[in-house]
Parts: C-alpha cells; structure tokens; sequence
C-alpha cells in the first residue's frame, strides 16, 4: 500500500476507532427508560452502556413490557439483560419494618409503621364482657401497611396545626380533646393524612395480641381507676408491640366508620357501613371504667357532639 493510500485508510478509519470508543456521559443519577432508548438509539457501543446501567442502576421497574421497548429501539441482548438484572425504584427503598418510625414535619408527631395482615376482629376469645355490637368476631384482612400516630394527638400538635386549642384540661403533651369527627377528619387531613379505619384501628391496637387488652390494664392504660379524674400525658404508659402509646385509655378516638353491625364472614379492608347516624370511637378514657376499656370496644356516637375525653390519632399512608 503506498503512503497517500494508507493516509487515507487512516483518516477514514478516525471516525469509526472515535464512534467505538464512545462512552454515555457519566452518570450520577440511575438512568431513565427514555435516556436508555436515547442512548440505544445513538451511536455508543453496547458494553459501555451496559457498563452505566451496572453502574448506576435505572429508574424504571424491568418489566417485560420495558425490556419490549427498548429491544423495539434496537437495544441488543446484551444491554437487555443489564436492565434485567439492573436496580430498579423498588430494590432501592428502604425495607420498611414494624415499628420503624418517622416524624411528620406538619404536626411534628411520630408515626409508626403498621405492616399488613389479618387479624381475628371483634369479641376477643374468652372475653365475658363482650357486647352483641363486638360480635360475630370475625377475621379481617389489612392488605397495604400505613403508619399511624405514636401517640393521640397532642395539644401542642393539634395547636401547631390549627391555631387553636379546644382542650378542657390544659398542656402540651396532654392529648387534645373536645373535638368533634369533622373536627378530627380535618386535621388529619392537614396534616397529610386522615383517620384509621376501624378495622385498622383495632389491628394496630391488638398488635398481634388475641386478648381483650394487650397487657395489664394498669400497665398500659389511663382509666377511672388510675386517671386521677384527668387526662395525662401521652406515651407514660407502656407501648404495645408495634410500640404504639394509649391506644387503650386516655382519651377516646375518632375513627373513619360509620357505626353499623359486623358481617359474619372475613373480609379485607373493610370500611364500615355506608351511612348511619353515628360515627365510631375506640379504646376509652380517662373516665371509663375498665370493662370499656378493651381492644374491641365499639362506641357509637354523634359525629357533632365534643367531650373532654374524646380526641384523635390519624393515619399517613
């Protein structure tokens, strides 16, 4: 090959040598579906992308349907599997377990992670105190995990929140009391979240307990015989397992439900009756006597009325 010839193969050769040894631009954040199509699509070689998405994971769940789009937009086997095999969005969040615990920034309450699962709802088993309302017991399902306040909510947080304080008895880390169901559902919204149901309620309360109560009822509750004729406050008593606080005791609290009877089979996510007169509240208070101060309690009542110990816990999905 003569010299001018060879010249020639050279500067011909210069762009293929620079497309092979093109590289995506370093990432620093897990690749999207559309950078991985644009990437495919364009002129880099298989492996350095197969390299980036090893490296930096994807944005996007690897799901058949996925991996159809990109292998539609020439991507080749190899790229494919590194998506397959690649992290996705849910790899990448933090395993939530029960217990675990979180503050909400609006009320400034701790919010406790509830897990799913399936509980036997209603008269607990050898409970003599047990009303016809607590019957049938029956098994109901909560398929998706929420958090749930640690405690009632507090004055303090109820005033961060509204700007107001409609308590009888007077003090930060007293739970508010006085409030109504809207009144309650309001804030619950507030805050991001809104009210238990009561199928959700009583799962958190029992937390894996089958008993009437989840402890000594001394132990783990503020009633009559204890109260000293006031609220007290919260979190003094001791947690249940999830490592909730009064959910016995206390003060009374608002749930989403409309008062109505139990059916006679299981049911999942169950909501209450679809209207009614009354709304709901669970797990006493501070003026009750120990025989309503149980897990499957259920106390109708008018959703207008406010009693100095009745007041709220809400939920965050």
């Amino acid at each position: 090959m003569n010299t001018k010839l060879a010249s020639i193969t050279i500067l011909l050769l210069i762009p293929a040598l620079a497309e092979a040894q093109q590289v995506p631009p370093r990432c620093h954040d897990p690749l999207s579906e559309g950078q991985l199509t644009g990437l495919v699509k364009g002129s880099v070689p298989a492996l350095p992308i197969q390299q980036n998405v090893a490296k930096c994971g994807i944005d996007f769940e690897p799901t058949e349907d996925a991996i159809s789009r990109l292998r539609s937009a020439g991507a080749p086997e190899g790229v494919l599997a590194a998506v397959r095999s690649a992290t996705g969005p849910a790899e990448r969040k933090p395993r939530v377990v029960a217990g675990s615990k979180k503050v909400n920034p609006k009320d400034g309450l701790t919010y406790v992670w509830i897990p799913p699962g399936t509980f036997l709802m209603g008269c607990s088993p050898g409970d003599s105190e047990c009303l016809e309302d607590e019957k049938p017991a029956h098994r109901a399902t909560i398929t998706r995990g929420f958090w749930l306040g640690e405690t009632p909510v507090t004055q303090q947080a109820y005033q961060r929140v509204t700007g107001q304080n409609p308590s009888h008895f007077d003090g930060a880390n007293l739970p508010v009391e006085s409030v109504n169901w809207d009144e309650a559902r309001a804030f619950c919204m507030a805050i991001g979240g809104r009210l238990p149901t009561e199928a959700e309620w009583e799962y958190a309360a029992r937390a894996g307990s089958r008993g009437a109560r989840y402890g000594n009822l001394d132990d783990i509750a503020w009633y009559q015989e204890n109260s000293g004729g006031t609220t007290q406050g919260v979190g003094q008593k001791r947690a249940n397992a999830f490592g909730l606080y009064d959910m016995l005791g206390n003060v009374w609290q608002w749930v989403a439900d409309w008062y109505g009877s139990y059916p006679s089979g299981g049911e999942s996510d169950p909501s209450g009756a679809e209207s009614g007169n009354h709304k709901l509240l669970r797990g006493g208070s501070w003026v009750n006597l120990s025989g309503v101060v149980r897990v499957s309690f259920r106390n109708g009542y008018v959703p207008i009325l406010r009693e100095n110990g009745i007041g709220l816990r809400c939920v965050r999905e």
